[in-house]
């Protein structure tokens, strides 16, 4: 979840600013592993873990995951026609970004299945 907000929210920030096409999913990747950090070590750290324990953690269970959907979702953004060009204002800018949230949800749902089924990754 969390590094599908960033993602969405780091190419939206980009267009915004009027940034570079390729920029635009730079940031999205890195807002991705920002936010997918956040979501995942807020349980470990209500649970009173501490953060370096948490990082741990995070980093080697959900790295995988979040490069897997990040890599989806990017080049979904790149192949979608017209979202190089369109701005917030184009439908087909948001379908684009919708498709690409789609795409980074099913590549990374087997993988995320494989790192439970493996006990590597638990449910939160």
């Amino acid at each position: 979840m969390g590094c599908g907000i960033g993602d969405i929210l780091g190419v939206i920030i980009g267009t915004l600013f009027g940034l570079p096409y390729v920029t635009r999913i730079i940031a999205g990747v890195i807002f991705g592993f920002i936010f997918g950090f956040i979501f995942s070590a807020i349980p470990l750290l209500k649970a009173d873990m501490p953060f370096v324990s948490a990082a741990k953690i995070i980093v080697t269970t959900e790295t995988l995951s979040i490069l897997v959907m990040e890599a989806a979702e990017a080049g979904t953004e790149l192949l979608f026609p017209g979202m190089r060009k369109m701005g917030l204002l184009h439908i087909q800018y948001w379908i684009g970004l919708l498709t690409a949230l789609a795409a980074g949800f099913v590549v990374a749902f087997p993988v995320n299945y494989a790192l439970v089924k493996k006990g590597i990754r638990h449910h939160h």
